[in-house]
């Protein structure tokens, strides 16, 4: 019984490893780059992230780009009456020593014109465009949310 407790624990942990992935720049951290699995006809998806700035100087994120989409633009979501609507910001701001999350309902990286459907277990590159720390390559995850 231990035995199994062991290997259960043990593939557990190996199994959120799969899903936690992050990127480290001087004092910022970025984490769990993702995005949704897009049915078929779809061409525009979306990416989520983390930026912990654990450092004295504050950074900007400017653009994003990859070559699994022909635009990147950077969103938020506002509330208008009883309306979620998406608007174009142009940066987002990553205050020094906080957390900024882009995330579902939220601000968030726009693809538009995928090259191709987003699959569950698929992995693509994204380069970010950082104000401070230039550009910084990571590789965005494809899963059902």
């Amino acid at each position: 019984m231990r035995r199994l407790a062991l290997l259960l624990l043990l593939l557990s942990l190996s199994f959120a490893g799969a899903f936690a992935h992050e990127y480290k720049v001087k004092d910022l951290t970025i984490g769990h780059p993702w995005s949704r699995v897009t049915p078929g006809g779809v061409k525009n998806g979306v990416v989520y992230l983390t930026f912990v700035n654990d450092g004295k100087t504050a950074d900007r994120l400017l653009k994003a780009s990859s070559p699994w989409a022909a635009n990147i633009s950077l969103h938020t979501e506002i509330k208008d009456g009883d309306i979620m609507r998406m608007r174009e910001i142009g940066a987002v701001d990553i205050p020094a020593g906080q957390t900024v999350e882009l995330k579902p309902g939220g601000m968030h990286l726009m693809l538009m014109g995928l090259t191709q459907p987003l699959k569950d277990g698929d992995m693509f590159p994204l380069t970010l465009t950082l104000a401070n720390e230039g550009e910084v390559a990571v590789e965005v995850m494809v899963m059902n949310d």
